[in-house]
């Protein structure tokens, strides 16, 4: 498999839309690595993870078609993992000989988000039943897509919806990417969480090195994560280990992060990274 990482920021990007904080002003300055879009991924080009605003950037700046996908994960509905809106340019109105059916995986919230996004009077005329169609997906009801096993698995995240992380298996190797969520899941899921054996492991880190008490992780809630599933038998010296979606009030730079990912035998993600597993 191959994930890559379209985007590693937290809702508001990085550097802020509207911040003067010390770590954006140092991530305007340095460029680079430093500067971070909403977070989004994609895996073997096929199977794309969440959709921000900043979808229409990435395509350009990786060369995606994503006229060509026909499956979409989405974890949740906040507006940085999901903008539902853009959708409607996947009718052949806007966008011309797309590939069959794009198929939209998530909650509900996620779904009554969709078609709150692609109802609206002005898009009436242009429907999209031939283009995309929305699934709605629950915990632990498994459900496969273009050859891939997919677990949605209940996050420690936003309480007014059921939250998602996924674990992916194809072929041998299985993926968890867990972005948003805190340590404090269900007993279910981390039971879910510990059925498997991991190639890489994707943690959210948005709180830099701050522990975080639930709805993201932190540093050294990562390191605990890791260590559950290590003494469970998930992960090994071999597992890949990534963290992501970084946000400035974590106060870490991206040489910072990288150092600390080092130290620890992790990867600190930034946009365009690919990972092989």
């Amino acid at each position: 498999m191959e994930l890559q990482y379209l985007g590693t920021a937290a809702a508001e990007g990085w550097p802020a839309l509207f911040c003067e904080c010390e770590i954006c002003k140092k991530a305007r300055q340095a460029g680079g690595k430093d500067l971070r879009t909403r977070t989004q991924a994609i895996l073997d080009g096929k199977l794309l993870i969440d959709f921000p605003p900043d979808t229409y950037t990435h395509a350009l700046q990786y060369g995606l078609r994503l006229s060509q996908i026909e499956h979409l994960l989405v974890t949740h509905s906040h507006m940085d993992h999901f903008f539902p809106v853009e959708l409607i340019h996947r009718h052949e109105h806007f966008g011309h000989n797309a590939k069959g059916m794009l198929k939209v995986y998530g909650n509900a919230a996620v779904e009554k988000a969709f078609y709150d996004a692609v109802l609206i009077d002005r898009f009436k005329v242009h429907p999209l039943d031939d283009a995309v169609k929305f699934v709605r997906t629950e915990p632990f009801q498994d459900f496969y897509a273009d050859g891939y096993h997919i677990i949605p698995v209940a996050a420690d995240h936003d309480k007014r919806e059921t939250c998602l992380i996924y674990i992916i298996e194809k072929d041998g190797k299985c993926l968890l990417y867990g972005h948003d969520t805190g340590l404090e899941m269900s007993s279910e899921s981390w039971e879910c969480i510990f059925s498997r054996r991991y190639d890489l492991i994707s943690l959210d880190a948005t709180m830099g090195k701050k522990h975080s008490e639930r709805y993201h992780m932190g540093l050294p809630d990562d390191l605990e994560f890791v260590r559950r599933l290590e003494e469970r038998g998930c992960v090994d010296e071999k597992t890949i280990k990534v963290i992501n979606h970084f946000s400035h009030n974590g106060e870490m730079t991206h040489g910072e992060l990288e150092e600390f990912a080092r130290e620890h035998g992790m990867t600190a993600s930034y946009d365009g990274m690919k990972v092989e597993f």
